[in-house]
């Protein structure tokens, strides 16, 4: 057994999927990091990830659109074992040209995921709640149970376009940030918002505190990663994440 091990991020998946087709790896296995355990049975392979290979392989699945949206939902889903899900339901639609056969058990199993997502995505565009500042940027905090921001961001954005606002996974420990022209991905790492969805409308003085001391100190510029690969995907992959049904 052949065992790939991955970063968790979605261009290191697909460039673990470029690697089995690359390799022709029959007895194979897909591995987060974060879930990798030696074993002495077998051969491990670290994953390097390569936009390149990655957008090869999302070019090479585009005329399976259904099939994409599966791919990175599943993803999302971040539940274990999905790698491997996800791996065989591409070798299977990839031979049978058939990307919405539900009798297959893993097709059956990334729409179930999607699902999930799609579920945990519209509860958080119903019910994520802001808090405003003085000066009129907006913040909600929000524990999903599956990593939907990237999912949610367009519907916020449009929602609110004429606002600056922040939505932060203190699950996940990132956000994403509008600033009236673009979305971007942020990582807070020194503020605890823990706190944040208890604060009343009498106590959001508290909040404009925090806000003045950390991000007007700091600059909120200064806090935008762009490397946070590992809780989202590049932005070139967004116009696939359209909502659709998966059956």
């Amino acid at each position: 057994m052949t065992r790939l091990v991955y970063d968790e991020t979605f261009e290191g998946l697909l460039t673990a999927l470029f690697q089995v087709y690359d390799e022709r790896l029959q007895q194979v296995a897909i591995v987060p990091v974060s879930a990798f355990q030696p074993d002495f049975f077998a051969e491990d392979i670290k994953v390097f990830t390569d936009a390149s290979k990655a957008d090869r392989v999302w070019q090479g699945l585009k005329p399976f659109s259904h099939l994409q949206q599966l791919i990175y939902r599943s993803y999302l889903r971040e539940a274990s074992g999905a790698e491997n899900k996800i791996l065989e339901a591409v070798r299977y639609v990839l031979k049978t040209k058939n990307e919405k056969d539900y009798g297959h058990p893993a097709v059956l199993q990334l729409a179930d995921w999607t699902k999930e997502v799609g579920r945990e995505k519209h509860r958080m565009e119903a019910f994520v709640r802001f808090k405003r500042a003085k000066d009129n940027t907006y913040l909600a905090v929000i524990e999903p149970d599956f990593n939907v921001l990237p999912l949610i961001a367009k519907h916020f954005k449009n929602r609110y376009a004429d606002q600056v606002f922040m939505i932060y996974d203190l699950k996940r420990d990132y956000g994403i940030y509008y600033d009236l022209k673009k979305v971007d991905f942020v990582n807070l790492e020194a503020v605890n918002l823990k706190n944040l969805n208890a604060i009343t409308h009498e106590e959001e003085i508290f909040y404009d505190q925090m806000w003045q001391d950390y991000f007007k100190s700091t600059g909120i510029k200064s806090r935008i990663n762009k490397k946070l690969h590992l809780r989202h995907v590049p932005r070139r992959y967004w116009k696939y994440l359209n909502e659709k049904n998966p059956h």
